[in-house]
């Protein structure tokens, strides 16, 4: 019987990253900088992980101060009331021999709501120091208006501002506790 193994988000290796429309006619790509987050396996299989996954809202980064502290605001994360989005990994099934299913509950802005992303699993490997990690990169996309991220404008010509369907990308490496 193989025992539980608990895997650590490496931060220096990871990265949380989001695209959203901007004027009906590019994207504007984002990160949060700060979060963790674990893994629980059975040995090394993934298969029937939990995970639990912390972002700090304060740590969002678009490249623009402006558009940062507004993201911050009321009118959008509200950081002060809501310093932490959350995702509880419940489920984690095969598509594939390297793609799954990564389903859970994604808390944000005072919002719990399951989300399905897909999660390609990059193996297992050793870094030159010995330490075992795990890679993943997961993608998906969800309306921000269903964590009631509300804020919009509307354009002259038609349409907003800001889209509501928020794209997400992750690279995440995680270390095995020793």
């Amino acid at each position: 019987m193989s025992t539980k193994t608990t895997w650590t988000i490496d931060p220096s290796h990871s990265e949380i990253t989001f695209k959203v429309k901007h004027l009906m006619i590019t994207n504007v790509k984002g990160e949060f900088r700060t979060f963790s987050g674990s893994v629980e396996t059975i040995g090394n299989d993934f298969s029937n992980a939990r995970a639990v996954v912390e972002i700090e809202t304060s740590s969002i980064f678009t490249n623009n101060d402006d558009r940062d502290n507004h993201l911050r605001s009321a009118d959008f994360f509200d950081a002060v009331n809501h310093p932490v989005i959350r995702f509880s990994a419940t489920g984690l099934k095969p598509t594939s021999d390297e793609e799954f299913m990564l389903t859970g509950i994604l808390s944000m802005h005072g919002v719990d709501k399951e989300i399905s992303l897909k999660a390609e699993f990059g193996g297992i490997n050793k870094d030159p120091w010995g330490r075992e990690k795990a890679g993943f990169s997961i993608s998906g996309s969800i309306n921000r208006k269903d964590w009631g991220l509300n804020w919009n404008a509307a354009l002259e010509t038609g349409g907003v501002l800001v889209g509501e369907e928020v794209k997400i990308f992750a690279e995440v490496q995680f270390v095995k506790a020793s």
